[in-house]
């Protein structure tokens, strides 16, 4: 496969992730465990096929929702694409791994969607960027990331660290992860549950989250089926902020959310 192929396919696959995507799930350091051989459960390369995701939905009045969505994943030596994200790496050796961020964050809320919202301001999507860094260690991936926006949609800001703890038997990957994610005001404001003064109705008093600390927790499984056949079945939970949970909009204590895949790398 050469570099312009690998470029063209990559385009190709932003274009089928077009789905909009509410979740707020990542797959974590599988870029680092990527590699070059046929047995590997994280191929070197572009991986092309489909996945399924479903989850609870975030705010009252939304119904839990399940997507399919065609696409791709590309891992290589200094780029890992993942449909809605990207991570560029300017240094990485035994020990540490240093990345440029790339992420487009689906709006999440639209008053259309229900009655109980009527009234809201939509959330529309952004894009965002930052920096991140990886700690290597024989038993686990030591992350922090910090990401902002930068369209000026929702000016915040979030800092996500994170420890994986991969596990590598032949051809399988399990992958069980912990951390934290720390958002500024104004972005858990405008995505994760606010309610402005001017959105305020006798049924929904205004709401402002202030900065939120979110543990999550997710395990990730990837299973090479043969050397052009992998599986991928991930899941994620994220136990709310209190000022999250309580929102007036909000209608859980966390979000659960679980993606299966089937892709074709060659």
């Amino acid at each position: 496969m050469t570099v312009n192929r690998n470029a063209v396919a990559a385009m190709i696959a932003f274009l089928l992730f077009s789905t909009s995507v509410c979740a707020d799930m990542d797959l974590g350091s599988l870029d680092i465990l990527a590699r070059d051989n046929p047995q590997s459960p994280v191929p070197k390369g572009f991986v092309v096929g489909a996945a399924g995701l479903g989850g609870q939905a975030r705010y009252q009045g939304q119904d839990n929702s399940t997507y399919l969505i065609p696409g791709g994943l590309y891992f290589g030596d200094q780029l890992m694409y993942l449909g809605d994200r990207a991570r560029y790496y300017f240094h990485m050796d035994d020990n540490v791994a240093l990345y440029g961020y790339g992420r487009y964050r689906f709006g999440n809320l639209d008053p259309d969607d229900a009655d109980s919202l009527h009234g809201m301001h939509k959330r529309k999507g952004e894009l965002e960027a930052g920096v991140g860094g990886t700690i290597i260690t024989p038993y686990a991936l030591l992350s922090a990331r910090f990401a902002t926006d930068i369209t000026g949609r929702s000016n915040g800001q979030e800092l996500l660290l994170w420890a994986d703890f991969p596990i590598i038997k032949g051809n399988l990957l399990v992958m069980p992860g912990m951390g934290m994610m720390i958002r500024s005001d104004k972005m858990a404001n405008y995505y994760f549950g606010g309610v402005s003064s001017a959105e305020e109705t006798p049924q929904r008093q205004a709401w402002d989250t202030g900065t939120t600390f979110s543990p999550m927790a997710a395990v990730v499984t990837s299973y090479r089926f043969s050397p052009h056949w992998m599986g991928l079945l991930a899941a994620n939970y994220e136990l709310y902020d209190k000022s999250i949970a309580d929102s007036p909009i909000v209608q859980h204590n966390g979000e659960l959310y679980v993606i299966a895949g089937v892709g074709y790398t060659w």
